[in-house]
């Protein structure tokens, strides 16, 4: 072989080789785009002849946690139920992940008040957080060991592992809230949806609560929790949305204190102390 067939040889090589090289370097991956977990479109509601929701506009990713304040009456726990398909709107519409709530319903976990569960009835905290998994098999199927093993875990997360024989008629106000709390997670939900969860329950059991809440929060669950203590909602949510029938503000912690749909809907002193605690350059958010 002469100099220059040599040569050309070798630059064949090289030009076969140089795609099989790139092909073998792994390429980068692009940017996770962000997940719509819940959208919320033009939402009506009446209920007993008036009009709780009007045209409600939202939207949440995975990895979210919208706080949503407001006076009562206002339709928080009716916007809730409505994304939970138990209450269909006049107008607009609910996706989740894409789909219509009922048939969403194995992704979304409902914690809802503590008194709008029958506490007498007669069974355990394990079998009070099985019932979370119903929508997985059915009012009529049969428990199976990944039911079990997901009742375990999420007990475990709650602290209430040690009381998964204890009757649920036992339970104080605070373990009440985390085994409604477990059965939630027990669905393994990729949106969390909770009822005002901090009323009622001890300082240990809030700290839970917001610690559970930012894991779920950073795992990529999306989170909408109703509440009646605007300071807590500013300072351990992502999103702070306001509603009074309709939504008044949605945007970040920061920057809703400073909207002046807050001070008419809590009042300029409520406003002016909430801007106080926090500070603009405080940290707001999870």
């Amino acid at each position: 072989m002469t100099g220059a067939q040599n040569a050309g040889a070798q630059n064949e090589a090289a030009q076969n080789a140089g795609p099989q090289n790139a092909a073998a370097r792994p390429s980068p991956r692009p940017a996770a785009e962000p997940r719509s977990v819940l959208d919320v479109e033009g939402v009506s509601v009446s209920l007993g002849g008036r009009r709780v929701l009007d045209g409600v506009d939202l939207a949440l990713e995975a990895g979210e946690v919208l706080g949503l304040v407001g006076p009562n009456g206002a339709g928080k726990t009716t916007l809730l139920r409505t994304a939970l398909g138990l209450i269909a709107p006049e107008r607009g519409r609910v996706r989740i992940e894409g789909l219509e709530p009922r048939r969403a319903r194995r992704r979304v976990g409902y914690v809802p008040q503590k008194h709008d569960v029958d506490w007498n009835v007669p069974m355990t905290v394990r079998d009070l957080v099985l019932t979370g998994r119903i929508p997985r098999w059915g009012v009529f199927g049969r428990t199976q060991p990944e039911d079990v093993r997901a009742a375990a875990s999420a007990l475990e997360r709650v602290g209430l592992a040690s009381l998964r024989r204890r009757p649920i008629a036992e339970l104080s106000g605070g373990q009440r809230q985390r085994a409604l709390i477990a059965r939630a997670l027990c669905l393994e939900p990729a949106l969390l949806l909770l009822d005002e969860p901090y009323t009622g329950v001890d300082v240990p059991t809030q700290e839970l609560v917001t610690e559970l809440l930012h894991s779920l929060a950073g795992e990529g669950t999306a989170i909408v929790m109703t509440t009646h203590d605007l300071h807590h909602a500013a300072e351990h949510s992502t999103r702070l949305c306001v509603v009074k029938g309709a939504v008044l503000v949605d945007d970040a912690p920061r920057a809703a204190i400073g909207h002046p749909a807050l001070a008419e809907v809590f009042g300029e002193r409520t406003a002016e102390r909430l801007a106080l605690t926090l500070g603009r350059g405080a940290h707001a958010g999870l």
